[in-house]
């Protein structure tokens, strides 16, 4: 079965035009010539230009790749420099860190020797407060103490009496001392 198409290359072949597997000598001269035209047209007018722009574009490639590798070395250079300067910063930080625990312990150590100083003078003041209570207490015994005796012996004195009346007398002051 034959298609339109293949009927219809049939037809020109029938007709004396040729068909296209028949080898026609000026056919192809004239094509020859026609190439060989163009491609000198092509060479005059297209290919310097086309050369140029592929040159240039061939120039764009080298340089962007040139940028590139720059770019991507100043990228290294400043990553190894950012580490450099992360683990700078990390040590100065671990160094502050240490320093601050130091002065902190100083601080504690400083608050407690304060702290132990004055409780040592609290307890020196209170215990000097105490002996001058003490010693004043004491003498204003010994002044009762005193006034007592004088008075017991003015008493002896006026009623001179026998040893019975002034161990009487005395027993009787005795009382009045404990009383006070």
């Amino acid at each position: 079965m034959l298609t339109g198409f293949s009927l219809s290359v049939l037809a020109l072949a029938s007709e004396g035009g040729g068909s296209l597997i028949d080898v026609n000598p000026g056919l192809i001269f004239w094509t020859f010539i026609t190439f060989i035209v163009l491609a000198v047209i092509l060479k005059v007018i297209g290919w310097k230009p086309f050369l140029a722009a592929l040159d240039q574009r061939e120039m764009a490639i080298k340089e962007a790749l040139e940028k590139a590798d720059r770019a991507q070395e100043e990228a290294r250079k400043v990553l190894d420099e950012n580490k450099a300067s992360i683990a700078q910063a990390e040590e100065e930080s671990k160094k502050i860190i240490n320093q601050s625990r130091e002065y902190a312990e100083k601080m504690k150590d400083q608050m407690i020797q304060d702290s132990k100083e004055q409780a040592k003078k609290i307890v020196d003041d209170a215990s000097k407060e105490i002996e001058s209570k003490k010693e004043a207490a004491f003498e204003e015994l010994k002044n009762q103490v005193a006034e007592i005796a004088v008075q017991a012996a003015e008493k002896i004195m006026r009623e001179n009496l026998d040893g019975e009346a002034q161990k009487r007398i005395a027993n009787k002051f005795i009382g009045e001392i404990t009383k006070n």
